[in-house]
């Protein structure tokens, strides 16, 4: 919102300069981004008039200009194309400085001398246009100072208002907060009720009342749309950033800025029957103003008559129905739009106007007589004409409701910290325009009609708050009786799963949540993913059944920028539709590829392979201190190589196995899906098993000697060494301590598909002495038991 500090002050005038009212307004919440000159610098420029103007003659493009400043006249030469006999302009006089430190002497003009300038509004600082020199009204008086005359001294406030405060989108509305600010008593100017001359009017139907419940039109005929604005609403236009265009489009502008209330002006001559107040028809077009031709779409509201759309409600009027040179009669309009109808639809086609930003923001359902009024008064004095009744059609039960609010007194003293005289709550309610009721332990407050921000206990407590001032609260720490959480030892928080993947080189990444379906069918072909309802893009339209495809294109991203070595881990949600509902699970998630260390003088730049990832993994599963509740076993995994993956098991209280994620080496069609120029290997797990610990506890170490058996069995190649590593141990007795694996051999001396693995097995006993017979027995039972369950045989 720009206006002039002048025109603010002419409805009120607190003791502030324009300094303090900036603050002021500031610390308010009515943020001022600019506040400068309403002109530049300038001095000894007066009002003087064009006596003869005759035709260079040296000069095709300039004129020679005898000007009168009303005490003597002077020879200017002067290039603008509207210089004329008659026109009274600015005239800078001999020794004039103009903005920029610009001195004025006498000169020559192609062998013609010039006594002075005439100036164009920019060359004084007052706005852009250079198209030609200022045209001041007839009754300008000769020899007057310029800046005295159009009353320039004067600062321009640039306010940028908050989306809610559309109250404050006219001088009224700022009028009324500077004099809440300051306890001073707004003066408006006296509006006038103007009667009926003639009995003309038109008939008005709202066929869309959920839009627009209330519209008002008003037949005045016999105006001299050839009249000239005059000069002090021209210059309140300016300052405001309004250019001045014609007496009708003047006084619309300028009552909007006044009140805030848009209004328009149809060509009466131009319309086909009565007004409608409708939604756009299937392929309907309009012209608008600015010759810009749009295809509406059936949910614009539009002003129309019998035959045709006339304007885009609340935005812009059509070309068809403008007001132009030869207009005589016209129907002034005013209506109350409801925002959520606007909101977006200005954008909708590439469109922003000064109507639709407060029509979209909301405007006071109660302006439109007021302004209808304001209008009318105002076209009268300029343009004079002959004004019809005001046909007004409202559906009340589609305009808004204001219910009143309940502030609590203890709620706003908790909220303030600072325990405000009741009075004083009132006062300020009550200046803010708000109708209050003490209801002893609470206000009942009655909103006004233009306050569309006030609904709930806290704007109340807002106003109070920015109207006392929020440099005059206390500041006050809160304080609150907190407990620290009891967190279970045996928990695994996500710091120390997320610290010790960074500790192993792994850098977090974080990817969207929502995928492109080609890639969930990819990494998930078995569920039908959750669609989103309003998608950034197609390829962002589905929500993740997995962490895997948002790392696997991080890492396609990372190897077309150089990136040849990748570790990335990731935690998040995965969301699974079931007939419950959406599941969401939270999952680690990790990828490694290309070298297995950073390149270095003694690094020989080996890939990684699956032993990498799924060391890192048992080295997550490690720190929940329960390393005999996890198992690997081959699997299939669509997105995953048939050979290189497995299933990674945890063992239930209840001794069953449940499957709670993958490891294993990216699919090679997946791989050259992305252009993955190294072999990648994935691992993702449920977070919650991994979390999911065992507190460890003390065993005291055997003073005894431990004892040792080393077996070589050979069993098929394809067999899982996991089994027999397990049932090594359940056949081992209870003080089997360590089975290891320390040989796999096939070659020579082992039969064609088979291999044979080395087993290291330990045995120690916490009080004696293991006796060879005891250990000799345990090791016939691990032997008979591979022999039975993997037809394994003793390597000789």
């Amino acid at each position: 919102m720009k206006f002039s500090e002048l025109w603010l002050r002419e409805w009120v005038n607190p003791a502030l300069d324009s300094d303090g009212l900036e603050m002021q307004l500031s610390l308010a919440g009515l943020e001022v981004d600019e506040c400068q000159p309403a002109a530049g610098e300038f001095s000894g420029v007066v009002v003087g008039e064009i006596i003869k103007a005759e035709p260079h003659p040296n000069a095709d493009k300039l004129q020679v200009c005898t000007v009168s400043d009303g005490e003597q006249e002077h020879q200017v030469v002067c290039g603008a194309p509207n210089a004329r006999t008659g026109l009274k302009t600015a005239f800078a006089r001999i020794g004039a400085v103009l903005p920029g430190d610009f001195k004025i002497k006498k000169a020559k003009l192609r062998q013609v001398e010039s006594q002075g300038m005439l100036s164009s509004e920019k060359e004084l600082g007052l706005s852009d246009n250079h198209e030609g020199i200022m045209e001041l009204p007839e009754d300008a008086t000769l020899g007057q100072d310029l800046r005295f005359y159009l009353n320039l001294n004067d600062m321009l406030f640039d306010v940028d208002l908050t989306p809610n405060r559309s109250d404050c989108l006219s001088i009224a509305g700022m009028a009324r907060e500077v004099g809440v600010l300051n306890r001073t008593r707004v003066n408006p100017p006296i509006f006038k009720r103007v009667p009926a001359d003639i009995d003309d009017s038109i008939e008005i139907t709202l066929q869309a009342p959920q839009a627009c419940p209330k519209y008002l039109g008003r037949v005045i005929k016999g105006v001299n749309i050839q009249a000239a604005t005059p000069i002090w609403m021209k210059e309140k236009l300016r300052r405001s950033g309004i250019r001045s265009l014609d007496p009708v489009v003047d006084v619309t502008n300028y009552v909007m800025l006044e009140l805030g209330q848009p209004l328009h002006a149809f060509d009466l001559a131009r319309l086909d029957g009565g007004i409608q107040v409708r939604m756009a028809t299937k392929d309907e077009k309009l012209t608008l103003l600015d010759g810009a031709e749009l295809a509406l779409s059936e949910d614009t509201l539009v002003i129309a008559d019998e035959k045709k759309a006339l304007a885009l409600a609340g935005i812009m009027g059509g070309e068809d129905s403008g007001c132009t040179p030869e207009t005589q009669d016209i129907l002034l309009e005013v209506a109350f739009f409801d925002p959520l109808a606007l909101a977006g639809k200005a954008r909708d086609y590439g469109l922003h106007t000064d109507a639709s930003h407060r029509f979209e923001r909301g405007v006071d359902f109660q302006l439109q007589e007021r302004a209808m009024e304001r209008a009318t008064e105002l076209l009268l004095e300029i343009t004079g004409g002959q004004p019809g009744p005001v046909v007004e059609a409202v559906e009340e039960n589609h305009l808004p409701q204001r219910p009143d609010v309940t502030l609590r007194k203890k709620r706003l003293e908790q909220l303030l910290a600072v325990r405000l005289a009741d009075s004083e709550v009132e006062d300020i309610l009550s200046r803010l325009g708000l109708e209050v009721t003490d209801q002893g332990e609470a206000w009942l407050v009655k909103v006004p009609s233009y306050r569309f921000d006030i609904s709930l206990e806290v704007d109340l407590i807002e106003e109070v708050a920015r109207v006392y001032g929020y440099d005059q609260l206390p500041v006050k720490a809160p304080k609150a009786s907190l407990l620290l959480q009891s967190q279970p030892e045996s928990h695994i928080s996500l710091r120390q799963l997320r610290s010790t993947l960074v500790a192993r080189g792994y850098q977090e990444a974080v990817t969207y949540s929502f995928i492109d379906p080609k890639w969930s069918r990819v990494f998930d072909p078995e569920v039908t993913p959750l669609a989103l309802a309003n998608p950034i893009s197609t390829e962002l339209s589905v929500m993740r059944t997995s962490l895997l495809p948002g790392l696997t294109k991080a890492l396609s991203h990372n190897q077309k920028r150089q990136q040849s070595r990748v570790r990335l881990f990731e935690s998040g949600l995965r969301f699974l539709p079931t007939d419950q509902g959406l599941v969401q699970e939270p999952l680690l998630a990790g990828l490694i590829s290309g070298s297995r260390l950073p390149e270095s003088w003694h690094s020989q730049g080996e890939s990684v392979d699956f032993y990498d990832i799924k060391g890192d993994l048992e080295a997550l599963l490690a720190l929940n201190a329960a390393p005999g509740s996890w198992q690997f076993r081959p699997a299939q995994h669509p997105a995953l190589h048939p050979g290189q993956t497995a299933e990674v098991l945890r063992q239930q209280q209840d001794g069953q196995w449940l499957a709670v994620g993958w490891v294993g080496a990216l699919h090679p069609q997946v791989a050259k899906q992305l252009d993955l120029r190294n072999q990648a290997y994935v691992f993702e797990v449920r977070l919650e098993s991994l979390q999911a610990g065992e507190i460890p506890r003390f065993k005291s170490l055997s003073r005894f000697p431990e004892m040792r058996r080393d077996l070589a069995v050979i069993v098929d190649q394809h067999q899982a060494v996991g089994e027999l590593l397990q049932e090594a141990e359940n056949q081992g007795g209870e003080w089997l301590q360590k089975v290891t694996l320390f040989d796999v051999y096939q070659g020579k001396g082992v039969a064609e598909g088979k291999k044979s693995l080395a087993l290291g097995l330990t045995w120690q006993h916490p009080s004696r002495t293991l006796t060879d017979e005891e250990i000799n027995a345990q090791v016939d039972q691990i032997v008979t038991a591979f022999s039975q369950s993997f037809a394994a045989e003793l390597r000789s």
